[in-house]
């Protein structure tokens, strides 16, 4: 662990000019122009602070104020969706991040879902304890989001309608269909249900795999949405998919062209074929 260690006012002025003109994180082009000195000139102060232990390094060229209540750098992100906006934008915070959110769930997940148009190396991190998991997805896939303010950082988050369509295009992203089953039971419950956005995103992501999914927890649990039902119906795409590719599947529903494991044909209470 780094321990704080003083430092002199010069350094002191220079932390809090810095701290005034950003946002949560520092890069070293952002301290270098507050500064007015050359990048080099910023990282090796930058680095010298984070011995010292005034600032901590998230990642390559970006570093976080640690706290003045604090005694040493190993401390956790203040706000991790911040961080995530820095330094992976242009992201959203989406699947049960969101859903966590949105009170879509009760669960409590400890790692922060981001999706991303970026296409890191490592698509699970860890940043000063904080876990993050990295989901890429092409920039035309922008949409279905809305501002959150965390302090003076505005961070985009999935609406509940682009939520459930993400964990549905990959339930992973849900922690798995079982909890994403009841994350869209919570939302048909909810007085904010939009059934025909929720088909427009779904149609505007482009993965057939949803209606299939959508389609058939419809059918299952609200099959008087028959509207809804027929939508799914007439964007089903051709092959099969299964239910969740994490789980075993042993049963084809062909009139969704969807493998589930037979499990779930008992669990909703009729023969499924």
């Amino acid at each position: 662990m780094n321990s704080l260690s003083g430092i002199g006012k010069t350094d002191r002025e220079r932390i809090a000019a810095i701290l005034r003109g950003t946002k949560g994180t520092v890069s070293v082009g952002e301290a270098a122009d507050i500064l007015e000195v050359s990048s080099s000139d910023a990282a090796k102060m930058l680095a010298r602070w984070t011995k010292s232990g005034w600032m901590a390094r998230v990642r390559r060229g970006y570093y976080v104020p640690v706290s003045l209540e604090s005694r040493t750098t190993d401390v956790v992100l203040e706000d991790s969706w911040i961080v995530a906006e820095r330094l992976f934008s242009p992201c959203y915070i989406g699947g049960w991040s969101a859903a966590e959110y949105l009170d879509l769930t009760e669960q409590i997940f400890n790692t922060v879902v981001v999706m991303t148009v970026h296409k890191p190396r490592n698509r699970q991190i860890i940043i000063k304890g904080t876990s993050f998991l990295l989901k890429t997805i092409p920039e035309k896939a922008l949409f279905g989001q809305k501002p959150v303010w965390r302090g003076q950082v505005k961070v985009s988050v999935s609406d509940s309608e682009r939520t459930l369509v993400d964990m549905l295009s990959d339930p992973s992203l849900g922690g798995g269909i079982r909890s994403v089953k009841d994350m869209l039971t919570t939302y048909l419950a909810s007085e904010r249900v939009d059934l025909n956005l929720l088909i427009n995103y779904a149609r505007q992501l482009g993965n057939g795999a949803v209606f299939k999914r959508l389609g058939f927890l419809m059918e299952t649990m609200r099959p008087e949405e028959k509207s809804t039902l027929d939508q799914c119906r007439n964007n089903l795409t051709a092959g099969n998919a299964k239910l969740d590719p994490a789980l075993k599947v042993d049963k084809l529903v062909t009139r969704w062209r969807l493998w589930v494991p037979e499990s779930w044909t008992g669990e909703m209470g009729r023969d499924i074929d």
